[in-house]
């Protein structure tokens, strides 16, 4: 199906399953209850998960397969939004004209820096990745604040010409990003009890581009084009002996990491019209490494995992302030609850990173091959404990 073995199918059918019923699956806590603090199906974290799980996918097509860290993936990030504010405040309000220009430009960007960074391998291509990513942010910054507007941030304004929309809506405000028709804010809810569903229109264009990078993802792993990639990985010296060039190969897949996470950016842009230089911080671009990282690189899902992971902690775990911790543990004696919101303080609320950075040091530690690496492990635990517990009589049968 799809062009696509048994095995991908199957896969592509489970991330698509769990991406179009996520509004289910991230509120399985009634509203209003105390265990709601961890409910995430609410539209803009949604729409982060998946967002960031493009980002994530595209830089494993670089890092995964080819070896080659970067740490300016960012840059791409911020150029596809700054690129999708400018089409909305020039031509229309709609996302899919914005949405192809940032995939275009990050392209052409990726292509520039490519095509110096891959002269080096190893440390020398990271450190030249890291230093353009900052130099564009400094640009950004500064330099270039006539195009991005400087520390602000480039946003819309009832200025704007948009020559095939309106600058100013029914209402006097700012018109919103749409969807031939559709906003990109539009929600419709259903309460089932005390559950409360939000269904994004936003959210859902997200999900669909991100099913598709997925589905692409997958047909460049197993083309011969992936192969090639794989072997630049595993030895790219003993690749040059044999008269193969790598180097257009490599720069191909930067080329199509960049737009990857143009296409992030765009999307980023296309929730919320604003960009700003902090999206092109090395910060940033050390984020996709933990997710790849986290999630398990140079695998499919694994990526997409971990921004999901890394996106949950920041969101959700940043919220839980001392008034929350207080109300859990209000059933222990003044003094016992007092040493119990002290001890797990520094783990959640501003403490967040901590909490991440541990569990980050026992993924690298104990499971080298991250997330997926221990999905892996805890089903062949239940595979072997099932094959020995359904063939009982042939452990006791002597052999002759």
């Amino acid at each position: 199906m799809f062009g696509l073995d048994k095995k991908d199918t199957t896969l592509l059918l489970i991330v698509a399953v769990l991406t179009m019923f996520a509004p289910f699956i991230l509120n399985p806590f009634p509203a209003g209850s105390g265990m709601a603090q961890f409910n995430a199906g609410y539209p803009d974290l949604m729409q982060r998960f998946v967002i960031f799980g493009i980002f994530a996918i595209g830089f494993n097509i670089l890092f995964g397969l080819t070896g080659y860290l970067s740490f300016g993936h960012a840059a791409f990030l911020g150029v596809g939004s700054y690129s999708a504010v400018w089409m909305f405040k020039l031509l229309s309000m709609n996302v899919i004209p914005a949405i192809i220009l940032s995939v275009i430009v990050a392209g052409v960007f990726a292509l520039i820096i490519g095509f110096v960074s891959l002269r080096r391998s190893g440390i020398y291509f990271s450190i030249l990745t890291l230093a353009f990513a900052q130099m564009s942010f400094a640009l950004a910054y500064s330099v270039l604040t006539p195009i991005t507007n400087g520390e602000t941030g480039l946003q819309l304004s009832l200025s704007d010409p948009r020559i095939l929309g309106t600058s100013v809506s029914a209402d006097g405000g700012i018109p919103v990003t749409r969807l031939f028709g559709i906003e990109m804010r539009s929600t419709a809810e259903m309460q089932l009890g005390p559950w409360l569903f939000q269904f994004n229109a936003g959210y859902y264009l997200c999900a669909v581009l991100m099913l598709v990078a997925f589905y692409l993802a997958i047909r460049i792993f197993r083309s011969p084009f992936g192969l090639m990639l794989r072997a630049v990985k595993s030895n790219q010296q003993r690749m040059n002996y044999t008269g193969l060039n790598a180097r257009p190969y490599t720069l191909a897949a930067f080329v199509i990491s960049g737009m990857y996470a143009g296409l992030a950016g765009g999307l980023l842009a296309s929730m919320d019209p604003l960009a700003g230089a902090e999206r092109m911080q090395w910060t940033a671009s050390g984020e996709v490494v933990l997710m790849t990282i986290l999630g398990g690189a140079g695998t499919l899902i694994g990526p997409v995992l971990g921004a999901g992971f890394i996106k949950y902690f920041e969101n959700i775990f940043s919220k839980i302030n001392d008034n929350v911790l207080h109300s859990w543990f209000a059933f222990m004696p003044d003094g016992l609850e007092d040493l119990m919101v002290t001890i797990v303080h520094p783990f959640v609320g501003k403490g967040w990173s901590l909490t991440l950075g541990l569990m980050f040091m026992a993924v690298v530690i104990f499971l080298p091959g991250g997330l997926v690496e221990g999905g892996q492990k805890i089903g062949k635990m239940f595979r072997r404990k099932k094959a020995v517990d359904g063939t009982p009589s042939a452990a006791k049968t002597p052999a002759e």
